[in-house]
């Protein structure tokens, strides 16, 4: 059984093919500047070369066909046709309050998923179009939807509730959601596993750090709170969307500068982060350099970063009343030892006692580490996330009708015997 995890970005289509039967990756790439231009695919299969090649994409259904031809091209390719694809599951980052767990794709899930949306309009539309253009592709196949809310739908309403007018959650949905969910509950089933706890014994704040960043309290294994709101704009300091800032600040600027209610939701999504500050940068590692060359605003805003940060670990410990353990993951939370020494410097308090030389060794996407000192009451870790194999699991899970809430579920990664393919 071959299950194909399709996770389809603004700009970007990420896939993995995994064999069910082995336990193993066959192969995984990515399309990158989807609808961008001078877009290109980089596939990877192990024990071969990295395939790279330049593919124009105006749009994601383009791009799924690439996938589809590079998965099945004599040379580059690992199956003969695409018959040998038993299932596709896909990410889709907002279900609103519809769906709290995976599910099979039917026309009714598909139109559900079409209404919110607007929650999340640089991430859904190209949700929904692989979808579409995978579902034309491989039409006699089941399609499963496994959404980025889902994983917070645990948090209770004290937690989601604005301190807004209450009919606008009774008649637009307005409320908190969360994201990265998937990602949010790999890392803290493995750090579980790390601390040789069940989950359920498990208080933990995971903090996923990329161009997006979201961070999660999790409480008995559950998530209870998470920093991303109705929209993955709320929360921390990102690579172009702000965060959290003053509520008037965007009717401030629009008097003063005459933009429309679209032009500032696309300065804050797109213009703010550490690309507002800086003015030229969203790559942390480009940050760094400039710190390094002395430029003052790459300075400010590594240190705005890494305050937002620290100022959530603390505030979700006490939400959870004390914390086994702090899980970095994503990009930047895996591979930026600077802006992880930084976010937790000074939590000596806490229990969190950094070995300073452990974390900045630390940088890869592949092992698991812990970056704290032996006598450290808290625990660092460094976890790889691996959205793809949730997907995947769920996907197996539903189609063998085993699927059911991740507590109960036992994901392979949940084991202590589990290995990274």
């Amino acid at each position: 059984m071959d299950i194909l995890a399709l996770n389809c970005g603004s700009s970007s289509v990420k896939y993995q093919l995994f064999d069910w039967k082995k336990k193993e990756v066959i192969a995984k790439g990515m399309v990158e500047r989807v609808t961008v231009g001078d877009s290109f695919i980089i596939h990877e299969v192990p024990g071969r070369e990295t395939y790279r090649e330049e593919y124009e994409c105006p749009d994601h259904q383009v791009a799924i066909h690439l996938i589809i031809k590079t998965l099945t091209d004599k040379v580059h390719g690992v199956v003969s046709s695409m018959d040998q694809i038993s299932a596709v599951g896909h990410r889709v980052v907002h279900g609103g309050e519809k769906f709290t767990c995976s599910v099979m794709i039917d026309e009714a899930v598909l139109d559900a998923i079409k209404e919110v949306q607007h929650l999340a309009p640089l991430h859904n539309p190209p949700n929904i179009s692989g979808i579409e253009a995978a579902q034309s592709v491989l039409p006699n196949v089941p399609h499963v939807a496994i959404f980025d809310t889902a994983f917070h739908q645990t948090m209770p309403r004290s937690s989601y509730t604005y301190p807004l007018p209450y009919d606008w959650y009774e008649k637009y949905g307005v409320r908190r959601y969360g994201f990265h969910g998937t990602s949010h509950l790999y890392v803290s089933k493995r750090a579980a596993v790390l601390l040789g706890k069940e989950a359920k014994d498990c208080n933990i704040v995971t903090m996923h750090i990329g161009n997006g960043v979201s961070h999660c309290a999790i409480k008995g294994g559950v998530s209870i709170d998470t920093s991303m709101g109705l929209t993955p704009l709320e929360g921390a300091v990102m690579g172009t969307r702000c965060g959290d800032i003053d509520p008037a600040i965007p009717a401030f600027i629009m008097e003063h500068e005459g933009l429309s209610p679209k032009e500032i939701d696309s300065i804050l999504n797109k213009k703010s982060g550490v690309l507002g500050i800086t003015g030229q940068f969203t790559d942390r590692r480009d940050i760094i350099e400039g710190v390094e060359a002395g430029n003052d605003r790459c300075a400010l805003a590594l240190e705005i970063e890494a305050y937002r940060l620290k100022k959530y670990i603390g505030s979700y410990a006490a939400a959870i009343g004390g914390i086994d353990a702090v899980v970095f993951t994503a990009g930047v939370g895996e591979m930026g030892w600077l802006i992880r020494e930084k976010a937790v410097e000074g939590l000596e308090y806490m229990g969190i006692h950094l070995d300073k030389e452990k974390n900045r060794n630390t940088m890869t996407r592949k092992k698991e580490s812990v970056i704290t000192t032996p006598d450290s009451k808290v625990k660092v870790f460094v976890i790889p996330t691996d959205e793809e194999l949730v997907f995947t699991e769920d996907v197996v899970a539903i189609l063998e009708g085993t699927y059911t809430d991740h507590m109960n579920f036992r994901y392979s990664f949940a084991l202590s015997d589990f290995q990274r393919s």
